[in-house]
């Protein structure tokens, strides 16, 4: 879905991508969304911290992120 919106048009900051005919899209993989919504604030700031400097989101990174202890 990442690759096929952003084609011809601009990758944003924190998963958000702007089509070829202005369009803002956000696209959110499910597993970000479990990781931020963990019962562990800590671990759980610590995924979305992660995700700003991102433009696609990268799962692995962000699961690496998360279990830093």
């Amino acid at each position: 879905m990442w690759e096929k919106h952003s084609a011809d048009g601009e990758k944003l900051q924190c998963a958000w991508l702007k089509d070829i005919f202005g369009v803002l899209w956000q696209i959110v993989p499910r597993a970000l969304l479990e990781l931020m919504q963990d019962k562990d604030p800590v671990k759980s700031q610590r995924a979305s911290k992660a995700t700003l400097p991102m433009t696609k989101i990268d799962i692995e990174s962000l699961k690496r992120a998360f279990l830093v202890e």
